[in-house]
Parts: structure tokens; sequence; C-alpha cells
């Protein structure tokens, strides 16, 4: 779990115990697991705190949701000085029932706590994790790791996910930054025409700060202000023209055009080597809160708790058609992506926050980190596997 760090912090990260060879043990007996994961989190925040002094008034903290499939847990850290931590992950799955996985491997979880509480007293930096969703303790336990090191990294360049487009977010991030400059040289576009006898279908995508424009025509003004809404906010050029046989439903038109759009977002996210990858991003439309968190991950899963059953359509589109368009979009395009919402408000505005925060993640995630050098951002080394 420590090479999250490596992967998502861009830390490097290093643990040797010193003890005669004959006594060293890949995997700590339980009797000493807890002593030695206290005594990893003290070193490892004595060495952050070299890295993040403690501002002494919690001025500036930094945020981040990371999901691993069904799982999702927030990292928030403040530089306070005060050394605190809030911890609330288990139970670490669902089986047993109320109790959760005792290990993960030969990993204890129940010491992970200790780990915490020590690293966040010896750096100072009051930390909270908080787990969101998740039925799979692994998966909790891993996203806790990247959530924290996101948030880590995150700090360490003074950006947070819930800051507004200034200073260091358009420093790094911005129309004027680097990556920006690298996201236009790579040339991603993505293209698709797809004809059956319910739908021809031509679709062109490109990632290039929505210069060329957006053009979306599916005979369906719901899922053409959803697919607008979602390009504007992810500054992308997206070209949609679909006929599809929507006198008999609006389904085979809502279904083949968010496939498509999905596969041609793929395509142009290639290898997704070198890129941020991971990113939530909210949006609120009248009372309808959204956060969306996304990671580019080859490994496709939706998660959403969207309150959509109290309606039949929403505008032209049948309620039960946008639960699908939005599962036809993430598997397709290969993400990993959790739909929060944090405030109801009327189904429509519902519908256009969850397109909003979909696209305001999704550019932080196909944007460029010229600090990764075309590596991907992965303790795997790759997402292809």
């Amino acid at each position: 779990m420590l090479d999250q760090l490596n992967s998502h912090a861009q830390v490097g990260i290093s643990v040797t115990v010193n003890e005669p060879s004959e006594n060293r043990n890949r995997h700590a007996d339980d009797t000493i697991q807890e002593q030695l994961m206290s005594q990893v989190g003290s070193a490892l925040g004595l060495e952050l705190a070299k890295i993040i002094p403690a501002q002494g008034n919690g001025s500036s903290s930094s945020r981040f949701v990371c999901p691993l499939d069904e799982a999702l847990v927030e990292c928030t850290i403040v530089p306070n000085g005060k050394g605190q931590l809030t911890f609330h992950l288990a139970p670490y799955g669902e089986f047993p029932t109320g109790i959760g996985r005792t290990k993960i491997g030969h990993m204890m979880t129940k010491p992970l706590e200790s780990f915490f509480n020590n690293l966040s007293n010896a750096s100072g930096l009051s930390i909270t994790l908080t787990k969101i969703r998740g039925k799979n303790g692994h998966h909790v336990v891993e996203s806790a790791f990247k959530a924290f090191s996101r948030a880590l990294r995150n700090l360490i360049d003074g950006t947070c996910v819930d800051m507004n487009w200034e200073g260091k977010m358009s420093e790094l991030w911005g129309k004027e930054s680097q990556s920006h400059e690298e996201g236009l040289k790579l040339e991603r576009k993505g293209v698709s025409s797809r004809s059956t006898k319910e739908t021809n279908i031509d679709v062109e995508v490109h990632l290039d700060g929505g210069s060329k424009g957006i053009s979306i025509q599916t005979g369906i003004k719901t899922l053409d202000e959803f697919y607008i809404h979602l390009a504007e906010q992810s500054q992308i050029s997206l070209m949609v023209n679909c006929k599809g046989d929507t006198w008999v439903d609006d389904h085979h038109t809502a279904e083949d055009v968010s496939i498509a759009v999905g596969k041609v977002l793929n395509t142009a996210l290639g290898t997704k080597a070198g890129l941020n990858r991971m990113w939530c991003s909210s949006s609120k439309v009248g009372e309808a809160l959204v956060e969306v968190t996304m990671d580019l991950s080859n490994r496709p899963c939706l998660t959403q708790n969207l309150s959509l059953h109290d309606d039949e359509y929403v505008g032209d589109l049948s309620t039960e058609m946008f639960d699908h368009v939005l599962d036809s979009l993430v598997m397709n395009g290969q993400m990993t992506v959790h739909v929060l919402q944090k405030s109801k408000g009327n189904v429509k505005d519902l519908v256009i926050a969850t397109a909003e925060a979909f696209g305001r993640a999704l550019r932080l995630c196909a944007a460029v980190d010229p600090r990764r050098a075309g590596k991907t951002a992965s303790s795997k080394g790759t997402l292809s596997a």
C-alpha cells in the first residue's frame, strides 16, 4: 500500500527494517504488526514534516476523493500543526457482516488506524479519512492510501479539487500551462461511424481545449443538453450526429450515442500514460449538488446514488435511459466513475449538474502531467493489465 505514495503522491519512499537479516520476515508476525506499522507511520510522518512545514493556522488544506471499483474514500489534510486523526474506514468490506476483513493478505487491518495516527502526530498534519462507499475490504484500503497520496500531492502543489481556477490551479492545469501545451501536441482524437437498423451515428472528439467546437444533434433535446454541458466543462471538441428510431422509443438512440461517445473518448485518451488520471469535481445547478469522482482506470465501473425514481421523464428523455446513458458512457470509456448526489433539487437539474461535474472531472483526468514524463500513474506501471 505504501507504493501508492510513489505512484500517486509522486514522492519517493522506501522502507528498511533495521534488524539482523535472519530476523527479518516480509510478512510480520501478527503480534508485532501494530508496533511495526506505528513505527513506519512515525518515520514517514517525520519525513513529510520536512517537506510540508506545519502552518499553524489551518489556512490551507487539501481534499481528494479516490475511487477503486465500488469503493470510494475521502481524504482531507490540514497542515495546522495539531497532528490530529479522524479515521472512519471500518468495517473493511461486508464479509463477515458488520465486521469486515481483519486481514488483507498478511496485513492486519486494525493497525491501519495506528499507522495513520502516528503519521499524523509526527508530521503535524491533521488527517481525515472517511469511507463513503465500499463493499470490498482490499478496495477500501487501497482507495484510502490512494486518496491520502493524491491529497498529499495536491497539498505539496498548493492545489485542491475544491479550488477555483486561480493561482496554482491555473498555473499547473490552465490554458497557459505546460500541461495544456503538451496535451495539444498529442493531437488526441477519436472518430466513429456506426450504422444499424435502429440508428445511424457519427461521432468525433478532439481533446484540444474545445477549439473545434461542439455540435450535438441526437434527436433528443435532453440528451443534446447533457453532452453539450459535458463537452463545455471538459473543454473538448465534440461532434455527434444521430438519426435514430425515436418514434419507437428513445432507448436505441440514447444507448448507441453514449456507447459511441464512450468509445471515441477511450480512443482519444490512448494508453493514458503520462496523464493525471484521477480527479473529482462538483457542480450545483438549482438545488441539485453533484460530485463526480473519476479514474481513467481501464476498469469500467459506475456507482451512483442519484434520486431518479420519482420521474418517468427528464424533458424528452425517459429517466431510466439517463441511468443507461451514464452506464454506457462509463463502460465504453473504460472509466471508474462515482456519482455522489449531495443535494437533490429537481431531476433536470440533477442531470445537468451530473454532466457538468462529469466534464470538469474529465478535464483534469485527461490533462497531461509533465512531471510524469510519459509514465503511467499506477503502482503497476500500466493500465493494460
